[in-house]
């Protein structure tokens, strides 16, 4: 895997991870919409986030994110890519709920975390000696 590959992919669990809290806080609320029939409670709830820019911003960085992906992935070895940036995007979620004041887990989250990063390492490391 080229080194550009494995930034770009980095980029793309960076934007993916980090907006996931963002989403989850701006979707807060649309819990409390009720409607009548599903048609009318799914427009509700379409409605109450197109014009919720607290969901839509983050919303749009993290699409942002899918197009650099789909635009690596024409370069990137599968095999690698797909841990590579699942993985970064679980610890960067992690991260970023945790300096939004969320309760991310104890510390079998931190064990899992390293356990997903030794795992991606042995991966990587793999692939390399190919």
């Amino acid at each position: 895997m080229e080194a550009d590959n494995a930034i770009w992919l980095s980029v793309v669990a960076f934007l993916w991870g980090f907006t996931n809290p963002l989403i989850k806080r701006g979707s807060a609320g649309i819990e409390d919409i009720k409607r009548s029939s599903a048609i009318y409670q799914f427009f509700a709830e379409l409605k109450f986030l197109i014009f919720n820019w607290k969901y839509m911003v983050p919303f749009l960085i993290n699409q942002s994110g899918s197009v650099v992906y789909y635009l690596t992935l024409a370069s990137a070895d599968l095999s690698l890519a797909v841990p590579i940036t699942n993985s970064l995007t679980f610890l960067f979620t992690n991260v970023a709920g945790k300096m939004l004041g969320e309760n991310v887990g104890g510390k079998e989250t931190y064990i899992g975390m390293l356990l997903v990063i030794a795992g991606v390492t042995i991966c990587v490391l793999d692939k390399a000696n190919r």
